[in-house]
């Protein structure tokens, strides 16, 4: 029965948008990256990420997938254009902890990648947008 269905809840695990000096183009980019703030590591890690503008247009689906991400590491997922940050960005994380799979979605709303929301990361020397 669906009452006897557990969903655990992803915990220690996070998305976030970093800015980020690219030397070839001399710019700051935006990076999405995965952060593993846990003490084990997590598997079979699945990243798919799409956006959606409320005047209907839609960008391009991206998938991505990681063997394994080390415990308390980041790992850097994609590049997420300026020109997409009108759009309400989704971003579907899969993984194993042990035999336990987690499932999250993460929502990046429209204009909410800004320098002025920036905070220190967990795991990372940096600052960045954690997305939930």
């Amino acid at each position: 029965m669906k009452k006897d269905i557990v969903i655990p809840v992803v915990k220690g695990v996070h998305l976030a948008v970093v800015k980020e000096w690219n030397a070839d183009f001399s710019s700051h980019d935006w990076m999405i990256y995965l952060i593993n703030d846990l003490e084990q590591p997590i598997e079979s890690v699945m990243i798919m990420s799409r956006g959606k503008h409320e005047d209907g247009r839609k960008t391009s689906t991206f998938r991505h997938a990681f063997k394994v991400v080390l415990p308390k590491s980041s790992m850097k997922v994609e590049l997420i254009m300026e020109n997409v940050f009108p759009f309400m960005n989704e971003f579907v994380l899969t993984y194993f902890l042990g035999s336990t799979l987690y499932d999250k979605t993460f929502m990046s709303p429209p204009h909410s990648i800004t320098d002025s929301n920036l905070i220190d990361l967990p795991v990372m020397e940096s600052q960045g947008i954690l997305l939930s």
